[in-house]
C-alpha cells in the first residue's frame, strides 16, 4: 500500500509539471490542501492536482470533467480533459481558486452559491451522466456508523435513517433522473477564480450527475432546520435561489414538501460523521453536534412530507 506521504510527494511533482509545463525551472512552494482517504489536494503555485478515492470509475470521472469544462461560468473548468493515474488513482488537475474564508462568516456567499446552483439546475444534463451521489455519500456515512460500534447517540441517527425512502438510502433509483446536480453542495465547494477577485464557481466534480436536485439544498436546508443556520442566512440562500429561477422548489409558497427528506438525509449523514469522529478521538459530542443527534430523535413523530413537482 502506498504511504500517504509518497501520494503527497508524487502529487506535488505532478502538480508542479502542470503548473510549469513550458518551463523547466521551478520558483514556487507547494502546499498540502486535504489529505483524507477519500481525496488528496495539493497546491503548487497557480494549479491544483487532486489525487482521487481509489474506489473512482476514472470513466464516469471523465464525464463528470466533460460538464464542468462545458460550463465555465458555473464549475471551475479542468486544465485536462481526462484523469492521470498516480499510484493506482485517477488524479486531475485544476487552476487554483480563492476559497471561502471560514473566519469570516458575514462574507458566505450564500446568494452565489444559490445563484450558480440555480444554473446548474436549469441546464440540460448530458447523455450517459452517471447519478448523482448525494445519497450514496449518505449511505457510506451510516454504513461507517455501524461499523464504528455500539455509540449512546448511534440510535435516534440511524432509526431516523431506516424511516427515509429507499431513494435517499441509495436503495432505489432517485425519482428524477434527468436534473444535473452538484451532490455534495456546502461553502467549501466555492471558489473565486481568477484569484482572488474572481467570480464565485463550484468545485468538485466527484458527486456530479443527475437527480433531485432538492439534495444540493438540503446541507443548508438541514442546518435551518437544526439551528446551526441563521433564518437570515437561509432565506438569502432561499430567496436567491428561486430569483435565478431555480427548479428544486416551488417559485412562492412552502418549500419544505420538497426539502424534507433531503434535508433529514443530509440531517442523519451529518450526525452519523459525527459521531465517528468523536468516537475516534475519544471525546464527546459538542453542541453542534448534540443539535443534530436531537434532530434526529425528532424525525420518527413527525413522518417525511411528500414531496411534489416544483412549479415551473
Amino acid at each position: 500500500m502506498t504511504r500517504p506521504s509518497r501520494l503527497v510527494s508524487d502529487l506535488t511533482a505532478q502538480a508542479g509539471r502542470a503548473a510549469h509545463a513550458r518551463t523547466a525551472a521551478c520558483p514556487c512552494g507547494a502546499a498540502t490542501l486535504a489529505d483524507r482517504p477519500d481525496g488528496t489536494v495539493v497546491r503548487h503555485a497557480g494549479t491544483v492536482a487532486k489525487a482521487h478515492a481509489p474506489d473512482t470509475d476514472p470513466a464516469e470521472l471523465t464525464r463528470r470533467l466533460a460538464v464542468a469544462a462545458a460550463l465555465p461560468g458555473v464549475l471551475l473548468p479542468p486544465l485536462t480533459p481526462a484523469p492521470l493515474t498516480l499510484h493506482g488513482r485517477p488524479v486531475t488537475c485544476w487552476p487554483y481558486g480563492t476559497p471561502v474564508d471560514p473566519a469570516d462568516p458575514d462574507a458566505a456567499p450564500w446568494e452565489a452559491a444559490a445563484t450558480l446552483l440555480a444554473r446548474l439546475h436549469r441546464t440540460p444534463a448530458p447523455a450517459a451522466l452517471p447519478a448523482m451521489r448525494g445519497p450514496a455519500k449518505a449511505a457510506r456515512a451510516v454504513a461507517r456508523l455501524r461499523a464504528a460500534g455500539p455509540h449512546p447517540a448511534a440510535g435516534p441517527v440511524l432509526s431516523a435513517w431506516s424511516a427515509l425512502p429507499a431513494w435517499a438510502r441509495a436503495e432505489a433509483p432517485m425519482p428524477d433522473t434527468a436534473t444535473l446536480c452538484h451532490g455534495d453542495l456546502h461553502l467549501g465547494q466555492l471558489v473565486r477564480h481568477p484569484a482572488p477577485g474572481g467570480p464565485w464557481l463550484l468545485i468538485d466534480v466527484d458527486d456530479l450527475g443527475t437527480g433531485v436536485p432538492a439534495w444540493d439544498l438540503a446541507r443548508p436546508a438541514a442546518w435551518y432546520a437544526c439551528g446551526l443556520l441563521a433564518p437570515e442566512e437561509w432565506t438569502r440562500f432561499l430567496t436567491a435561489y428561486r430569483a435565478a429561477g431555480g427548479p428544486a422548489v416551488p417559485r412562492d409558497g412552502d418549500p419544505w414538501p420538497a426539502l424534507d427528506v433531503p434535508a433529514r438525509a443530509l440531517t442523519v449523514q451529518t450526525a452519523a460523521r459525527a459521531i465517528t469522529k468523536a468516537a475516534a478521538a475519544g471525546r464527546p459530542l459538542d453542541e453542534a453536534e448534540e443539535s443534530l443527534v436531537d434532530a434526529c430523535r425528532r424525525m420518527p413523530a413527525v413522518p417525511p412530507r411528500p414531496a411534489h413537482s416544483a412549479a415551473t
